[in-house]
């Protein structure tokens, strides 16, 4: 028997959060656990409950879905946060990326893609739907490159390919099948990527790679 998925709600609009329950109920294993309106909610959640994967709104009264994440985040580094979002939040998704979360499911999306979402970050991977990412790339390709530091960043060639295909969205399991290799050397090589670039999670290595010309898309 599956172990049941825990999941904690956090949006602003009682109404939006039933609807996300109700679709959420019929993914089997899949429970919500609890809900809150705001981030000063959740963290007072958090002392007493730690749920596997948290469905983070971004624009919220009291504490907004950033400062929530980073304050969670820092108390429970564990922790894995699916940003929900709509179109009028795309100018702060960079800033949900950096503050920590895995994945974004916009909330317009249906069950198959809610449910491959969590499932992504639940076994390790971060999702992001292709037009998300889009806009991301227009975000920063506006800002201009960024900056690599003092030392010159120095990547393999097979960290390069690994780098091109996560920034192409595929899973650890999807690149070790392209590369003929095992799920423990891509793993490795991701492990090398964060080091390198000092960044947090894949998501932000993408925006990284993105912003430092270090891949093409």
């Amino acid at each position: 028997m599956l172990n049941k998925v825990e999941i904690i709600i956090v949006d602003d609009h009682a109404i939006f959060r039933d609807g996300l329950k109700s679709v959420l109920s019929q993914i089997e294993n899949f429970i919500v656990i609890n809900e809150a309106g705001n981030g000063e909610e959740l963290l007072s959640i958090l002392t007493q409950q730690f749920p596997d994967i948290i469905l983070m709104d971004i624009s919220m009264p009291e504490m907004d879905g950033i400062e929530a994440t980073k304050k969670a985040l820092k108390k429970y580094p564990d922790l894995k946060i699916i940003t929900l979002s709509s179109y009028s939040d795309q100018i702060y998704y960079y800033k949900m990326i950096k503050a920590g979360v895995l994945g974004f499911v916009q909330k317009k999306s249906g069950k198959e893609e809610l449910k491959e979402a969590i499932n992504a970050v639940l076994n390790g991977d971060n999702y992001f739907p292709q037009d998300v990412l889009r806009n991301l790339i227009f975000k920063i390709g506006k800002e201009g490159a960024g900056s690599i530091g003092d030392n010159k960043l120095i990547l393999s060639k097979r960290e390069t390919e690994v780098l091109q295909l996560i920034c192409q969205g595929f899973t650890n399991n999807e690149i070790a099948e392209k590369l003929h290799l095992s799920s423990k050397t891509i793993d490795n090589h991701r492990t090398n990527l964060l080091s390198k670039t000092y960044t947090k999670n894949a998501a932000h290595l993408v925006m990284f790679a993105i912003k430092n010309h270090l891949i093409e898309i």
